[in-house]
């Protein structure tokens, strides 16, 4: 049998609520063939379904000022510290907006004991004139927990460079540089898809054409707008307001049914139907 693996993520405040997290464990047991611990460090806890391991929220780096909120996406870096929530092994870290579409056990098997990380995407027009940059981007990324505690070391010794903009644009571009970019391995394009990027259709064509369903990859990325609640029945309008043409999209019923599974029925959807963020 293979060894035990972690899948982590984590959940704060009210924004997101628990079915996130329990839909994407369900997606977990649903494609992962080896045994696992399913951990989600959270300050709310509350309608997490049992297989679900809950853990407090690393607690707040000494020395941070306190009008930098935390948690953050920058807490992230606190997975890498040695002995956060009892962790050990290969650990793959999963945003909770995330759906599971296809098969988990290749990323456990890819480049075993080196850090992988999705290659952040960009928008194709800012590539005509540059590169890709060597960014990572950490909705979804691989590591050994307990043999990168340098990481966390990089983040907490020195705050100030961690949060300077002007070196650093994001928690994922610290990341990647504390990593070092020549230990980073992109997981492969297909694996991972955007639906931004690969599922949403190129203005004409999203005011006539539902977005497009993913074939072969094993994980749908929300990265930005739109959330799966907002482009289930179409991506229109963002928290009241119209959003541009060139960004709306049609319903896209077949988003649902994969993320609720096909072992839930219609009482599973309606239960879960009307809770969405805030």
């Amino acid at each position: 049998m293979s060894e035990s693996v972690n899948v982590v993520c984590l959940k704060w405040g009210d924004r997101y609520g628990a079915f996130y997290v329990n839909r994407l464990y369900d997606g977990v047991r649903r494609n992962l063939s080896r045994p696992f611990r399913f951990v989600c460090f959270t300050d709310e806890p509350e309608g997490l379904v049992p297989g679900v391991e809950v853990c407090p929220v690393p607690p707040r780096p000494e020395g941070l000022p306190e009008k930098r909120k935390w948690p953050t996406v920058y807490t992230k870096l606190s997975l890498f510290k040695d002995g956060c929530g009892g962790l050990s092994g290969p650990t793959l870290f999963l945003d909770i907006d995330q759906i599971i579409v296809g098969p988990l056990d290749r990323f456990f098997d890819y480049r075993p004991g080196e850090f992988c990380i999705i290659h952040n995407w960009i928008e194709r027009r800012k590539l005509i004139f540059r590169r890709r940059p060597a960014i990572g981007n950490s909705s979804c990324f691989r590591f050994d927990a307990g043999k990168m505690d340098r990481v966390w070391r990089s983040f907490a010794g020195d705050l100030a460079f961690a949060y300077d903009k002007k070196r650093f644009a994001t928690e994922q571009a610290f990341m990647t540089w504390a990593v070092g970019v020549e230990n980073v391995n992109w997981w492969p394009e297909d694996w991972v898809v955007s639906f931004k990027r690969s599922c949403h259709r190129v203005f004409p064509f999203n005011l006539m054409m539902p977005p497009k369903k993913p074939s072969g990859a094993s994980i749908l990325c929300f990265h930005g707008d739109p959330s799966p609640v907002e482009a289930i029945p179409g991506f229109t309008e963002h928290h009241g307001i119209r959003v541009p043409l060139h960004q709306r999209t049609l319903p896209a019923p077949w988003i649902e049914e994969l993320w609720v599974g096909p072992e839930k029925g219609d009482a599973a959807r309606g239960a879960e139907k009307g809770v969405s963020e805030r």
